[in-house]
């Protein structure tokens, strides 16, 4: 056994995965000072972490399974919905008041608190004197929770839809009164 040679294998695998995980970190940085699109880097992490807040997993699979992962807000793409429905579908002064309370929501500890704490500020949102953060609250509140419900998985899964109400049974012949 050649020692230099194993050392020389070793040390290149170690700045082989050194490098690596620079490279993601200086593309997370890059990502974030680059970042265009309606919502800054920042205010799209808000709104995961509000519905993820809101939903969070915990929601068990149908089907238990060993690779089954229990569903929430985020696995299910709640959070991109939100982001393009807020883009999409709001008027310019319900996109401000969003963006405003987010703006405000991330000069507190929101993102690097836990879920207990996420509640206390969520609901200190709720029941503020503010008009603006109460409006804010419910928005985020009923679109996260119309979003999770409207996912396949929920909608499938959970409440058995059907896109063809009673089922399509093609098992009647085709005869030249029907043609």
């Amino acid at each position: 056994m050649d020692r230099r040679k194993s050392l020389k294998i070793l040390g290149a695998g170690g700045v082989g995965i050194a490098g690596l995980v620079l490279a993601d970190w200086k593309w997370h940085l890059v990502d974030q000072l680059t970042h265009q699109g309606f919502f800054s880097w920042k205010q799209e992490k808000l709104i995961s972490a509000v519905a993820e807040t809101i939903i969070p997993d915990g929601l068990p699979p149908v089907t238990p399974s060993p690779d089954a992962q229990p569903i929430g807000a985020l696995s299910t793409g709640t959070d991109k919905f939100l982001l393009r429905f807020f883009e999409h579908c709001y008027e310019k002064e319900d996109q401000d008041l969003i963006k405003r309370q987010l703006d405000k929501l991330g000069k507190t500890d929101f993102l690097e608190s836990d879920q207990a704490r996420r509640e206390e500020l969520l609901l200190a949102l709720a029941n503020s004197g503010d008009e603006e953060e109460k409006k804010f609250f419910d928005i985020m509140k009923s679109r996260t929770i119309y979003g999770f419900t409207t996912v396949r998985e929920v909608m499938v899964d959970y409440h058995g839809y059907k896109v063809a109400a009673g089922g399509f049974s093609g098992c009647v012949p085709a005869t030249k009164t029907l043609i």
